[in-house]
């Protein structure tokens, strides 16, 4: 069979996560059969689980953050009640921090720590204009940095349940995307953990779930049923907190009553708006509200587990509203929680989310601006085969459109530092290298800004300041392994004869190792899709 290179960067890029380095052979097999290289992962459906030892249920969880806040609360009880002694004994008048002292202490994030850790080596610094024979000399003269700060920075302090859970469920999700074969279904992975986001800076809660969340509730369904990942969604306790539907009260509720507060719409409009439907979808405010009720009680055991095992949905039938209600012409009988999952399992089956899931769908993987036939296509794809998302993303691949479209669409920083990492063999033990890029560019991990997620156009990761960003990172991880690696090398492995004419003189002409290997970083066939 003969071999297809701009085929194979498209199977490589678009559909995945780029090439690995070293002898993974990715783009040879990748142009063999470019089809089959991206289809191959879908077979494999219990390759998308993320299930390692040391990786906690939410329940567990839930647990484990519950006896951390009370543990806090009894230190702060008992440093309170010490400090009340302590001052009636020795009263002290409280020092002022002055603006330089409140720079020095404070840890931004530095580019070069970040492209450090990146790269596995220490950095060379340089400064401008110096020679290095000027370096003893001038590091003799100058004042340690300690010296220079009236208060020196206090050590790290050690990190606690939540921090570590955090970096443990990134790595996770990190070295699984370093490792899979062609990225595809770790790709699929992202697009529905962004599409039913949440974010990881509402609260505790939602910081230690965030991983766990995507592991429970989008992971397993990546290649089953829509419906079934929009039940799992709604129903999981981190997206409950989320959109504070465990605050929503029906108003004729016995709750309700007894605490004069009434629904929260939070959850009903972003599953409406964001989830399922989308703008435009054919819904009104009065269907918003009655989804809204339709989901009253829908809740999570809190640290009492009056209601269950703490962390745990559980439908609260105190909080519930009472009675029928009518949703998008259709009515539904008030059966509990069953009265939920019956909207969700409707809507799942909308018209209007199919042609919505389809455009968002076509338009992350093909284009901003996506092809209509190509859209129409998939949404029948879902609608006929019941929300199949194995079958929407098999469409995809077989689809002649997605693979004729030009590579417009810009990696987005996630996808840029995965794809550096996989390519250059750095595979991670410590997530502090990958998190602090993606805070640095803009894209921190399970952080999005609102419900909306991520953004996923050009106007977004094309603009000049996050190129130069990327451009800086991409210099600096070239700096530390340039001289171990030839970057003409790497561009057989990442783009073969796919690469352009200009890509390759602008790679062989560079003025060192260094030098060309950020310009592959890059080059339009590393940073487009």
């Amino acid at each position: 069979m003969a071999r297809d290179s701009q085929a194979a960067l498209v199977a490589l890029n678009r559909f995945g996560l780029g090439a690995r380095g070293g002898a993974s052979g990715d783009f040879v097999n990748a142009a063999s059969d470019p089809r089959g290289f991206v289809k191959a992962g879908l077979s494999r459906p219990n390759g998308v689980l993320l299930e390692l030892p040391g990786l906690l249920s939410t329940p567990a969880l839930a647990a484990a953050v519950f006896a951390y806040q009370a543990e806090i609360k009894l230190a702060r009880e008992a440093a309170a009640k010490s400090a009340a002694v302590g001052s009636e004994a020795n009263p002290v008048s409280p020092a002022q921090d002055t603006k330089e002292n409140a720079k020095a202490l404070r840890r931004n994030l530095s580019l070069n720590s970040v492209t450090m850790e990146m790269s596995g080596k220490a950095p060379d610094i340089k400064a401008s204009g110096m020679e290095t024979h000027d370096k003893a000399g001038a590091n003799a003269a100058m004042p340690s940095t300690e010296a220079m700060q009236p208060n020196p920075a206090k050590p790290p302090q050690p990190l606690n349940i939540i921090q570590k859970t955090f970096r443990a469920e990134a790595l996770a999700r990190l070295q699984r995307a370093m490792l899979s074969d062609s990225g595809f279904v770790e790709r699929l992975v992202v697009f529905w953990s962004n599409h039913f986001c949440i974010s990881a800076g509402k609260g505790e809660l939602a910081r230690i779930w965030a991983g766990s969340f995507e592991r429970e509730a989008i992971r397993p369904h990546v290649l089953g049923r829509f419906g079934d990942m929009l039940r799992a969604v709604e129903q999981h306790p981190a997206m409950l907190f989320f959109l504070d539907n465990q605050q929503s009260l029906g108003p004729d509720s016995r709750a309700g009553q007894n605490r004069k507060r009434g629904l929260n719409e939070n959850l009903a409009r972003e599953i409406m708006e964001l989830h399922t439907l989308g703008v435009g979808g054919g819904y009104t405010q009065n269907d918003v509200t009655s989804l809204a009720r339709i989901i009253t009680g829908w809740t999570f055991a809190g640290r009492q587990g009056q209601l269950g095992t703490p962390g745990s949905f559980v439908f609260n039938a105190n909080a519930h509203q009472p009675g029928a209600q009518l949703l998008l012409g259709r009515t539904y009988e008030d059966n509990g929680v069953g009265q939920g999952e019956a909207a969700l399992a409707d809507i799942a089956r909308h018209p209007s989310t199919a042609k919505f899931i389809a455009a968002k769908f076509v338009r992350h993987f093909v284009a901003d601006d996506p092809p209509p036939a190509l859209v129409a296509r998939l949404q029948e794809v879902f609608h006929r085969s019941d929300g199949d998302l194995k079958a929407l993303a098999a469409a995809l691949v077989d689809s002649d459109e997605a693979w004729r479209a030009p590579p417009t669409k810009m990696r987005s920083p996630y996808e840029f530092l995965v794809a550096s990492g996989r390519l250059l063999s750095q595979i991670p033990d410590d997530p502090s290298r990958y998190l602090g890029g993606l805070n640095l560019l803009g894209q921190p991990l399970w952080t999005p800004a609102g419900p909306n997620g991520f953004p996923d156009s050009n106007a977004a990761w094309a603009a000049p300041e996050g190129m130069k960003l990327r451009l800086d990172i991409s210099a600096q991880m070239a700096s530390r392994l340039g001289d171990t690696i030839d970057p003409r090398d790497l561009l057989e492995l990442a783009a073969a004869d796919a690469a352009s004419p200009e890509t390759r003189r602008t790679i062989e002409r560079a003025e060192s190792r260094q030098q060309a290997l950020a310009l592959l970083l890059m080059s339009p066939e590393f940073q487009r899709r």
